[in-house]
């Protein structure tokens, strides 16, 4: 099948498939928007209360001049590199909106962690979870429903999705995200990962490792290499919800603090009452914006926590999509990049070569996005091609966009006639061990393939303390199960790449089977995640003993248990201990999210805890 062919046949797939739930969502929708504003709809004590703490002349403006109203959602902690610089965006915007006659409040802050300082630990099992508290805090914010749009400041793994989710809940609202950018170059991505598995070894000790650590992450901004954070700031410009170009400025650059002023422009050029555009961002998160997102996705070998994010923000609009629709596309989408963890560059590297821009075009060029889709810009998706300059004296500077135009490193970014490779950068995998996803992007080809048996753990640490213990050395299906939404919240199991690394660095055939999440930072070992149904709900990880032979076929797309089928079908499913289920339930604030354990869909569904 031709791709553009490919590409409209998934969409209008997912359109079928949705229509009766997107049908209501637009309902629901539509009554919002047709209500009377808020502070004319409100009574007096609610009015009041609402603007209270305004300056005197913003009070005016909003209450007697009827005059428009941001609400501002923030993610700011200085806990996070790259939510740190967001602090002062609210005044920023404020300013803005009042030069331009309107008014703008926080409406409330979200939570943000930091998933790189809770990796390995038990904090790290609320990180998933976190999201849908993001989702339920954003709604709280907007709930107040005096707002004519909303600017969503954050970036990272959970936030942006979680903030989207929320946002889409008052999908009458025009919606802008607002981003800070990422961290500039310091130890490169790949050095990062020898001296880890240096450690792994014994062979360098905590200060060596915590002196790479610290050269890597050394500033305000978003890390550098392509995993969650930085995925999602490729598909909000591939949906149209950014400032074009604004996702890997960095968070010091001269230009950030128009781009930030310019999200304040922009949202309200597309409010209902500015009489010219309106683009409610229930609108514009349409099933052809959703294609275009998993698009640049499998273009870029972004992210795998995505084919359960974008599920879930999908369902947010009345959406249904599936791994199936993402395998569809990975077919025919070729992959464009080569930014770490599939390749060297970082993403300072990869903005230098052309960045968002490029690939959008690229794309936009070949048929392979849809270009009819409405965007918080009023040039639509062509805007997102350009690359963001600015010219004038500090006070009074101008933001213009330039063509990305050919690639300045064909060995980070290529065009879509030369790609790196024809098709995508995931694979849905299935076969008798169930359905998951491998990023085959970041595997080298002769490790697309892995027949081996298998070596069955209850937990991470169990499988360090078997590499420590020196039993690994073979080849081996690492099988980590009991990692899923309802076992452990699905957590991800980044400390399981440098040991496993390490063992296929010795020359052995090694993978990883696993019913929880490896994000964007899988690395080089092949790696089938998210399989589902999970272990906890009796799925077939349950049943896998140590020695069961496992074949992992990225090439034909299969995970199979190699086990006579009457042996495999008479075989128990394996129950969670009982005392690794207490265990997951306490400390760390664990307990409090029982109930989202308990009601959380499958990872194929998004791992939704609120539908």
């Amino acid at each position: 099948m031709k791709p553009t062919i490919a590409i409209e046949t998934v969409t209008r797939r997912i359109r079928e498939r949705s229509a009766p739930t997107r049908g209501d969502y637009l309902a629901r929708l539509d009554a919002a928007a047709a209500r009377t504003p808020g502070a004319q709809r409100l009574g007096c004590a609610n009015v009041a209360h609402a603007f209270a703490a305004l300056p005197g002349a913003d009070k005016f403006k909003v209450v007697s001049e009827r005059a428009r109203n941001i609400g501002i959602v923030t993610a700011y902690n200085d806990m996070l590199s790259a939510h740190a610089p967001l602090q002062h965006y609210p005044d920023i915007i404020k300013q803005e909106a009042r030069r331009l006659g309107a008014t703008a409040q926080v409406a409330g802050g979200v939570p943000a962690m930091c998933d790189g300082v809770t990796q390995g630990t038990p904090g790290m099992e609320l990180s998933l979870f976190s999201r849908d508290v993001i989702a339920m805090a954003t709604a709280v914010a907007l709930s107040h429903d005096v707002f004519d749009a909303a600017l969503m400041l954050g970036v990272c793994d959970k936030i942006v999705p979680g903030l989207l989710i929320g946002a889409l809940q008052f999908g009458h609202l025009p919606t802008v995200f607002v981003p800070a950018g990422p961290m500039t170059s310091g130890l490169s991505n790949s050095e990062k990962a020898k001296v880890r598995e240096q450690a792994a070894q014994g062979l360098v000790g905590r200060d060596e490792l915590l002196a790479a650590e610290s050269s890597a992450y050394h500033s305000s901004g978003t890390c550098t290499f392509y995993g969650t954070a930085n995925s999602n700031q490729m598909l909000l410009e591939a949906m149209g919800l950014h400032v074009p170009g604004t996702a890997f400025i960095n968070p010091g650059a001269a230009m950030r603090e128009e781009l930030t002023r310019e999200a304040a422009r922009t949202v309200l050029g597309i409010t209902q009452r500015a009489g010219s555009r309106f683009a409610p961002i229930g609108r514009v998160v349409d099933e052809r914006c959703i294609v275009n997102a998993m698009v640049a996705l499998l273009a870029t070998g972004g992210s795998t926590n995505h084919l359960i994010h974008w599920v879930a923000v999908a369902r947010a609009a009345g959406i249904v999509i599936d791994w199936d629709d993402f395998a569809a596309l990975s077919a025919v989408v070729p992959l464009l990049t080569r930014v770490y963890p599939n390749g060297s560059a970082d993403v300072n590297q990869f903005q230098a070569a052309g960045g968002p821009g490029f690939v959008i075009r690229e794309l936009l060029d070949a048929g392979l996005m849809h270009e009819d889709v409405l965007t918080t810009r009023p040039g639509g998706l062509r805007e997102y091609t350009g690359v963001p300059y600015q010219t004038g004296a500090p006070g009074s500077t101008t933001l213009h966009w330039q063509d990305a135009g050919p690639s300045k490193d064909e060995s980070v970014v290529r065009p879509a006639s030369q790609p790196f490779s024809a098709t995508g950068g995931l694979q849905l995998l299935q076969g008798n061990l169930g359905r998951s996803v491998i990023k085959v992007s970041a595997v080298p080809d002769d490790r697309h393939v892995i027949e081996a048996p298998a070596r069955v753990f209850d937990s991470q640490e169990a499988l360090h303390h078997a590499f420590d213990a020196g039993e690994l050395n073979r080849d081996v299906v690492c099988v980590v199960r009991w990692q899923g939404p309802q076992a452990n919240g699905m957590p991800e199991l980044h400390k399981l790449t440098p040991p496993l690394a390490v063992l296929q660095g010795k020359g052995f055939k090694v993978a990883l089977v696993t019913d929880g999440r490896m994000s964007g930072a899988s690395g080089r070992v092949p790696a089938a995640i998210h399989v589902s149904p999970e272990a906890a709900a009796g799925g077939p990880l349950a049943r896998v003993r140590d020695g069961d032979l496992i074949r992992l076929d990225a090439t034909a797309g299969t995970l199979q248990v190699r086990v006579a089928d009457d042996v495999w079908n008479a075989r128990q499913a394996a129950v969670m201990p009982e005392a690794l289920r207490v265990a997951n339930g306490l400390g760390m604030g664990r307990e409090l999210f029982a109930g989202m354990r308990r009601h959380a869909l499958t990872a194929e569904e998004g791992a939704c805890t609120w539908t």
